[in-house]
């Protein structure tokens, strides 16, 4: 039995017509922009998770650098990037390579593998920011991290080190961990202190800070009375 014609109008309300708009009309040029900007925001959305990825990737491969005990030593840190770190992807690539037949361009994911050893290696010649994991404070805290929040990571103390020269660290961010901000405060104090202390040993004839803080009106008293 064919539907009624009240039948079909019923079923034909319920469908939800799609609403056409001129494409040189307001409201498209709104639709467009929206739709643009959902695109820009997805894909903000997607490098930030990357580049979450790639931050807990890189903090991991230190965290578990770290010594069970005590700390590593600058020619450690050296290594552990040198031969690990930036070679982490040579057998990957070696792959890449064998599977390449003659005279093929490269794949893309050799191209990628490739860029990514070459801008890391740049970065450890003019200076790569590492924790400092020969601060002992900073071990210790970074011991606590639970090796997925990233912001855990800004509490840590950086320094940056140089392929160029082994002995040679920077510090980069002094740590916002109240723990390390008070360790800092102490080491700055002790240096400013070892340097008066070794002016004065060099010079023993040197005005000392009481000294320093007499009137003027003290030292013509005391050239009245010569």
């Amino acid at each position: 039995m064919a539907p009624t014609t009240s039948a079909k109008s019923a079923v034909a309300s319920k469908v939800k017509k799609e609403k056409l708009f001129h494409p040189a009309s307001r409201k498209a040029g709104q639709l467009a922009r929206n739709a643009l900007r959902k695109g820009k925001l997805g894909n903000l959305a997607t490098k930030r998770n990357q580049k979450h990825h790639s931050l807990v990737d890189l903090y991991g491969f230190f965290f578990h650098a770290m010594p069970e005990e005590g700390v590593l030593t600058l020619e450690d840190l050296h290594h552990i990037i040198g031969e690990i770190w930036l070679t982490r992807f040579d057998e990957e690539l070696q792959n890449e390579k064998a599977t390449r037949r003659k005279g093929r361009p490269k794949s893309s994911k050799e191209a990628a593998l490739e860029e990514i050893k070459l801008r890391e290696a740049e970065v450890y010649r003019t200076g790569m920011e590492v924790i400092d994991l020969t601060h002992p404070p900073t071990v210790e805290l970074f011991r606590r991290w639970d090796q997925k929040e990233v912001a855990f990571i800004q509490l840590l103390r950086f320094i940056r080190i140089f392929k160029g020269d082994p002995q040679l660290s920077v510090l980069s961010r002094p740590g916002k961990h109240f723990s390390l901000m008070e360790k800092t405060k102490t080491e700055s104090q002790d240096d400013e202190a070892m340097v008066v202390e070794v002016v004065q040993g060099s010079n023993p004839q040197a005005p000392t800070s009481s000294t320093l803080g007499e009137s003027p009106s003290q030292f013509s008293n005391a050239m009245d009375d010569l």
